[in-house]
């Protein structure tokens, strides 16, 4: 019998606390390889974490291992296997495409020409070798972007922190940084992402965790965390498109089946939609404040 691979992130009662503020208190959370999403309102803690699980602050408390290491203790061999990227591009603007790649590859410490040969393959594969000479300063933010993700690849790194890594962009751009993601997983490169765009996690993210008041409050994949809205909907309007009826269903053909039998004897010129739950309702479900609403957050570890 197989067995299943070792936690890429394996943490439990991790806190972390600024004075008198806590910013996250009592978080578990265990992560497979593959591509992950961290979702959560602003002041939720993601980014804090994010810098705790890459060595860049110390956790308050609680036990954690990233790819089997402790960031408190192991923080130089845990920094040889990971990169960050933040939410802003750290590429110097002065130097060329290539000149920011050669720089960063030594100060890995490879060779010239090892620098100067990983730093061209990058440029190649985010499709940024008709710029190796061109100023960064003078590129497009998403090929800026490209580029700050590029050189945390230099050291092939076994996991990626990207810390809303298409903020700022426009559509076109932020697709394209999705296939590069896409295909650093599928090279085994696994992926941990923070994010405001809920299409982005939908499309991208194995997994998918929520993040609020400094706890994980819901995890899963896109449809498991679906599911705890409601089920898909089959609304019937009128001509004028108002909503006659609102039926739960369970999405497969034979429930749509017979609703729709039993809809056409009813209302047989009615329109027909069906309506999914979508993340923005799962996000705006699992963070609500206690000013908005009385009942509980449903927490899952």
């Amino acid at each position: 019998m197989p067995t299943a691979p070792a936690p890429l992130i394996d943490a439990h009662g991790v806190g972390k606390s600024y004075g008198s503020r806590t910013v996250l208190q009592d978080l578990d959370l265990t992560l497979p390889p593959g591509i992950h999403a961290l979702l959560g309102p602003n002041g939720a803690g993601k980014t804090t974490l994010v810098k705790i699980l890459s060595t860049l602050i110390p956790r308050g408390g609680g036990q954690l291992r990233v790819l089997g290491l402790d960031p408190g203790t192991e923080q130089p061999e845990l920094r040889r296997l990971i990169s960050l990227t933040g939410q802003f591009a750290a590429v110097d603007g002065t130097l060329s495409s290539l000149e920011n790649l050669e720089m960063l590859g030594r100060l890995f410490g490879l060779r010239a020409a090892a620098a100067r040969a990983r730093g061209l393959e990058l440029l190649e594969r985010f499709d940024l070798a008709s710029s190796r000479d061109t100023r960064a300063a003078a590129l497009s933010g998403g090929m800026r972007r490209k580029l700050d993700i590029a050189a945390g690849l230099l050291s092939r790194p076994r996991l990626v922190f990207l810390d809303e890594p298409t903020t700022g962009l426009d559509t076109r751009s932020r697709h394209v940084l999705w296939d590069e993601i896409r295909t650093l997983a599928e090279d085994g490169t696994s992926v941990l992402l923070t994010t405001q765009y809920l299409e982005e996690a939908d499309a991208l993210a194995d997994q998918i965790r929520v993040l609020h008041h400094g706890r994980i409050v819901a995890g899963g994949t896109a449809e498991e965390l679906k599911s705890l809205v409601g089920d898909v909907v089959l609304r019937v309007t009128g001509d004028r498109e108002q909503t006659l009826e609102e039926i739960p269903t369970t999405g497969t053909a034979e429930d749509l089946a017979q609703h729709l039998t039993a809809i056409a004897a009813r209302h047989p010129h009615a329109g027909i939609t069906l309506h999914r739950p979508t993340l923005d309702e799962v996000f705006l479900h699992l963070t609500v404040e206690p000013a908005d609403a009385d009942a509980p957050v449903p927490a899952r570890s």
